[in-house]
C-alpha cells in the first residue's frame, strides 16, 4: 500500500497499491482502513557506514536482507550488534561456525528463560489442555508484568536478580562487568531474551566469544577495535539494528491535504486525532506484541458493530484538549527509536490520548469501555468535521 486518501463526501477510503510483480498500481476503496503494518522499515535494516569497509575483501551481510547463498559453516564470523538479532543470530550462526564473535559497542540486558513452559507441561497432563493454556498465558502475562514494573519502581533490584542470572549461567569468573552490564537501567531500552540460555551456554562451550569495543576500521580480512585488537573474519553480520516508520510508511490525506503523523495524537494507542474510520494495530514494547494487537483487533470490531447498529458511516477521535501536553509515543533510549520517533504520532499525559504499556488496564478500557466516550465521535462524514472542527 503506497497512499490512502479519504472523501468525506463518500465517507471513504482510495487507496493506492503497487503489486510487486511491477505492473501498473492499483485502487481499491474501502469504508474503514485498518493498519496491521507494524512500525519497522522492512525494505532497510539501519546499516552504518564504518571506516574502511570497502578494503574488506569477506563478505558483509545485514540480517534485514539475508542472502541464500551465504556460507557459515566452518567460517569465522563477527557478528556487530548487542539486540535481540544479534543475541539470536550468534548461537544459532556458531551451531556450524568455526567461531562467532559477538561484537558490541555497548552491552545489553540478557535473560535466560525456558522454551517450554513446565507449568503448562504439568497442567497438560492433569487438565483439559484449553485451560491448561489460559493458566500458562496468565502465568506469562502477570509474571512479565511484575517484572516490567519492579524494573521501573527499583530498578537497582532488577539489575542485581539480572545480573545475577547472568553470573549463575556463565560462572564466577566471567567478565560480566564488561560485557552483560549496561550503562542504563532495566526496561529502558528492551531486554534481550536467550531461549533456554543458548547464548549463554555457546560462551561456555567456547563457540562464541564476547568483545565489547569500538571500530576503529575494517581492515582487509576483518576489523581492528579502537583498543588496537584486530579480529580476522570470513563473514562480518551487520546486525546493527533497524529502522521505523510511521503506519507502515503511508502515505495519507484527509480531504486533499496531506497527514502529518507527528501532529496527530494517539487516541487508545491504536487511532489518530482528525484522522476518520482509521485504526491501527501496534503491540507492546514491554510484553508480547500480540496480547495488544489481540485487544486492538476486538475493539476494532466492537467499534465497526457500534458504527452500524447506530447508522454511522464516520468515527473520528476529536481534537484533544488543547492542556494535555504531548510526549514521544515510546519512551524508550533506544537508538533505533530515538532515530525516528520524531516521525510518529505523540501520546498525551492522560486517558485516552494516554498509551500506557499496560495489558491489565487496556484489558478493561478496550474490552469493557464505552465506545461512545464523548471523544471519539460518530455519525456522518459533515456532521463529524465540523464536530471536530469545533472542538479544534
Amino acid at each position: 500500500m503506497v497512499r490512502a486518501a479519504w472523501s468525506s463526501a463518500a465517507a471513504r477510503w482510495t487507496v493506492e497499491i503497487q503489486r510487486s510483480d511491477g505492473t501498473a498500481p492499483e485502487t481499491v476503496s474501502c469504508g474503514f482502513l485498518f493498519m496491521c503494518s507494524g512500525y519497522y522499515r522492512h525494505a532497510q535494516g539501519h546499516a552504518p557506514a564504518f571506516p574502511g569497509q570497502e578494503r574488506y575483501t569477506g563478505r558483509i551481510v545485514h540480517p534485514q536482507h539475508w542472502p541464500d547463498d551465504v556460507e557459515v559453516d566452518g567460517k569465522r564470523i563477527v557478528v556487530i550488534g548487542s539486540g535481540a538479532t544479534a543475541v539470536t543470530l550468534a548461537p544459532a550462526l556458531a551451531r556450524t561456525a568455526a567461531q562467532v564473535t559477538l561484537l558490541q559497542r555497548s552491552p545489553s540486558y540478557v535473560v535466560a528463560r525456558p522454551s517450554e513452559n513446565a507449568l503448562a507441561a504439568l497442567l497438560q497432563r492433569v487438565l483439559p489442555a484449553s485451560f491448561a493454556s489460559r493458566v500458562a498465558r496468565w502465568q506469562s502475562i502477570l509474571l512479565g508484568a511484575y517484572f516490567f514494573g519492579l524494573c521501573r519502581r527499583k530498578p537497582a533490584q532488577a539489575r542485581r536478580l539480572i545480573l545475577a542470572g547472568v553470573r549463575a549461567a556463565l560462572g564466577r569468573d566471567y567478565d560480566i562487568a564488561t560485557h552483560f552490564t549496561p550503562r542504563y537501567d532495566p526496561w529502558t531500552q528492551r531486554l534481550c531474551l536467550a531461549p533456554d540460555g543458548d547464548l549463554f551456554r555457546a560462551i561456555r562451550a567456547g563457540r562464541v566469544t564476547m568483545v565489547t569495543d569500538t571500530i576503529a576500521t575494517f581492515t582487509e580480512h576483518g576489523l581492528r577495535l579502537a583498543s588496537g585488537r584486530a579480529l580476522e573474519a570470513d563473514l562480518v553480520v551487520t546486525a546493527t539494528g533497524l529502522e521505523l516508520q510511521a503506519l507502515g510508511g503511508l502515505e495519507a490525506s484527509v480531504d486533499g491535504v496531506a497527514v502529518d503523523w507527528a501532529a496527530t495524537l494517539s487516541y487508545k494507542g491504536m487511532m489518530f486525532s482528525g484522522v476518520p474510520n482509521l485504526a491501527s494495530a501496534t503491540g507492546y514494547t514491554n510484553a508480547s506484541w500480540t496480547l495488544k494487537c489481540d485487544l486492538t483487533c476486538a475493539y476494532v470490531c466492537r467499534l465497526l458493530n457500534h458504527m452500524e447498529r447506530h447508522g454511522a458511516s464516520v468515527c473520528m477521535p476529536r481534537s484533544p484538549d488543547p492542556s494535555i501536553r504531548r510526549v514521544p509515543w515510546i519512551d524508550f533510549s533506544s537508538g533505533y527509536v530515538q532515530r525516528a520517533i520524531h516521525l510518529f504520532p505523540k501520546q498525551g499525559t492522560r486517558a485516552p490520548w494516554r498509551l500506557y504499556q499496560n495489558y491489565l488496564r487496556d484489558l478493561v478500557a478496550l474490552r469493557y469501555g464505552r465506545l461512545d466516550d464523548g471523544v471519539l465521535a460518530f455519525g456522518d462524514a459533515a456532521r463529524v468535521s465540523d464536530g471536530a472542527a469545533a472542538a479544534g
